[in-house]
């Protein structure tokens, strides 16, 4: 199970889970940038990603949700795709890549932060993993959380099936925020308390910042895939469901 939560302002336009124009990306859009944070393929490909907590960016960087979309049109394997990101990572704002494909069993994790150093790839383990604003299973105080949150659900539900929406409400509205001696110390410190909860809701001078999405693809044995998403749309939060069958790659 993939669950992501989507920040942005709450200005920025953006669309729903919904199969894309060419009917082989199934995802959440960014309608001025044209990306996605987190989207799946009709093959079995899934592409996510989350932006570091830095400082200072670059107006002029390419757009870094295209990153998803790029990999889920390509018919490169998940290390090969990151591979080639490590000459053209730097033309990028800080951000960590998921790349998955179902088939093969395959998870990397790639990263082009710090800067100035060499991209990072990383094949991903089988397990429970977290991925906030900064390195993948890095200690932050609402990375903690949630993994130790959805470790004990786990055990809660035992071997029955998982109720997603209900473990998605769960475990993704969590607003405890960090103490302030456990923040990174890249940012001003209120704003990095702002951001520290799993569920982010805070008013800047550009408006109003926080979580307006949560999404959770499952796929299981059986082929059946399923992406939820709740979204925030004019003030109200919203839910929609869409599944499918991946079908089983052919064998020469």
């Amino acid at each position: 199970m993939n669950i992501i939560r989507g920040m942005h302002f709450f200005s920025l336009p953006t669309k729903p889970v919904g199969w894309w124009d060419g009917g082989e990306i199934l995802g959440g859009r960014d309608e001025l940038a044209g990306g996605t944070w987190l989207a799946c393929s009709r093959t079995g490909r899934v592409a996510f990603l989350t932006n570091v907590l830095e400082l200072h960016t670059l107006p002029e960087a390419k757009s870094r949700g295209d990153l998803p979309v790029l990999f889920l049109e390509s018919t490169k394997s998940p290390m090969e795709f990151a591979q080639e990101l490590v000459t053209e990572g730097h033309q990028y704002n800080g951000f960590n890549l998921i790349l998955a494909d179902m088939f093969s069993k395959t998870m990397v994790y790639v990263s082009n932060r710090p800067k100035g150093e060499p991209i990072t790839i990383q094949e991903v383990c089988p397990g429970i993993h977290v991925l906030s604003n900064a390195k993948l299973d890095s200690p932050w105080h609402k990375a903690q959380r949630l993994g130790l949150n959805f470790k004990e659900l786990l055990i809660n539900y035992g071997d029955g099936e998982l109720p997603v929406k209900e473990m998605a409400e769960k475990l993704m509205r969590d607003s405890i925020k960090a103490d302030e001696s456990r923040l990174p110390g890249i940012c001003s410190l209120d704003w990095e308390y702002s951001l520290s909860s799993v569920f982010v809701e805070v008013d800047t001078p550009l408006g109003r910042y926080g979580t307006r999405s949560t999404a959770a693809v499952t796929i299981e044995a059986s082929g059946q895939a399923s992406f939820y998403e709740k979204y925030l749309e004019k003030d109200m939060w919203k839910e929609k469901t869409v599944k499918y069958y991946i079908p089983k790659p052919e064998i020469d």
